[in-house]
C-alpha cells in the first residue's frame, strides 16, 4: 500500500444495471397489455424484480463494508466470440473478486458432485429439481477474463506469471441473496464450498481472503488504474428483453379487417317471381309462350302447363 494512499471506503465506479432498463420497458408495456399477455409480463416483472432485489442485497453490504475497493456492477465483457455478464468485479488491495449473485427461493443443496439441487416446499410437499451450477457460470467468466488480460501483456514472461499466479490474484464468490434460503453443503467439496456464501457473510468474506493473501498491498492508483482497465472493456448490452412481449401487443393494436359481403348483382325476374296465372279450365300453371307458324307466328301467348292433355291458351293484347 502506498504511503499516500487515501482510499477508506468502497468506490462504485459502475453502479447502473441492465435489469434496470429491462423492468422500465417491461412495466411501459403492461401499461398497455390486457389479459393473458399482461399476466406473462407481470410473471417477468417479478423474474427481474427478483433479481434487482439480490443485487441491491448484495450492493448494500458492499457500501458498508468500510472496505477500501472499487466495484463495477453488471459488467459486460466480449472477447474472441465469447462473452460474460458479471454481477460485481470487485478490485481490492490484493485480491479481484468475480461475484455471481443468486436470489433463488428455497433451499439449495450441493452434493459430492459439485451439483445444485433446490427444494422448494408446497404445504407438506416437497419438490427437488437441479439447477445450472453457479460455480460453473462464474468459471467461465473468470476464464474470459483470463484470456483478455493475458492477451494484454507485453511479452511471453509477464504473461506466462500472470496466468501462472491468475487463481490466487482471481477469486470467484456466488452470493445466495435470499435470506430465506437455506445452504446444505456438508457434502460439498472444499473448494465448493468456499465459493459459496450467504449476502450477510460478503464482507467478513473478503476480509479475511485480503488478510490471509500473502502478497503485497497495491496502492490507490493501481486498483483505480485495473478497475478502470474493465470498466473501459465493458459493452453495452442490444438486448431487447421486451421484444417478444412486444410484437404480441403490436399485433393485438393492429385494426381487425371488416369482413363486407360482395354486393349481389341484381338478376332479371324468373318465370317464378312473377304472378301466376291458373288455367280457366284445369287449374294448372299457364306458361308464356310464342306461336311458332299461322297467322299469329311470333306473337306471344299463355298455354296450359298440361298441354296436351288441355289445350287452353289465353292470348296476350
Amino acid at each position: 500500500m502506498g504511503l499516500f494512499d487515501k482510499l477508506k471506503e468502497p468506490v462504485f465506479l459502475k453502479d447502473d444495471s441492465e435489469a434496470d432498463r429491462q423492468l422500465a420497458a417491461l412495466q411501459e408495456l403492461h401499461e398497455k397489455a390486457t389479459g393473458e399477455l399482461a399476466e406473462k409480463i407481470d410473471e417477468e416483472i417479478s423474474r427481474v424484480n427478483a433479481g434487482i432485489f439480490g443485487e441491491q442485497t448484495v450492493r448494500f453490504e458492499l457500501q458498508n463494508s468500510h472496505i477500501p475497493m472499487y466495484v463495477l456492477h453488471d459488467l459486460f465483457l466480449e472477447y474472441d466470440g465469447l462473452t460474460a455478464q458479471i454481477d460485481y468485479l470487485i478490485v481490492t488491495r490484493k485480491q479481484t473478486f468475480v461475484l455471481e449473485c443468486k436470489n433463488l427461493y428455497g433451499n439449495i443443496e450441493i452434493n459430492n458432485a459439485g451439483d445444485f439441487i433446490r427444494t422448494v416446499t408446497y404445504g407438506r410437499l416437497a419438490k427437488k429439481e437441479g439447477i445450472y451450477s453457479p460455480i460453473t457460470q462464474n468459471r467461465r467468466h473468470l476464464e474470459l477474463i483470463k484470456q483478455i488480460r493475458s492477451a494484454e501483456k507485453g511479452n511471453f514472461l509477464t504473461k506466462a506469471l500472470f496466468e501462472k499466479y491468475f487463481d490466487e490474484n482471481y477469486r470467484s464468490i456466488v452470493v445466495l441473496a435470499n435470506p430465506k434460503t437455506v445452504l446444505y453443503d456438508r457434502y460439498a467439496k472444499k473448494e465448493i464450498r468456499q465459493q459459496v456464501i450467504r449476502a450477510d457473510q460478503l464482507a467478513e468474506y473478503i476480509r479475511k481472503a485480503i488478510v490471509n493473501f500473502k502478497a503485497e498491498s497495491n496502492s490507490d492508483k493501481d486498483m483505480e488504474s485495473l478497475a478502470q482497465f474493465f470498466f473501459g472493456i465493458h459493452r453495452e448490452q442490444k438486448t431487447d428483453y421486451a421484444a417478444k412481449f412486444r410484437e404480441v401487443l403490436e399485433t393485438q393494436e393492429q385494426p381487425k379487417a371488416v369482413k363486407t359481403e360482395p354486393k349481389q348483382q341484381p338478376t332479371a325476374p324468373s318465370a317464378t317471381t312473377e304472378k301466376q296465372i291458373l288455367c280457366p279450365k284445369c287449374g294448372s300453371v299457364m306458361v308464356k309462350r310464342k306461336a311458332a307458324k299461322g297467322p299469329n307466328a311470333g306473337k306471344e301467348f299463355y298455354g296450359c302447363s298440361n298441354y296436351p292433355k288441355c289445350r287452353c291458351i289465353i292470348n296476350i293484347q
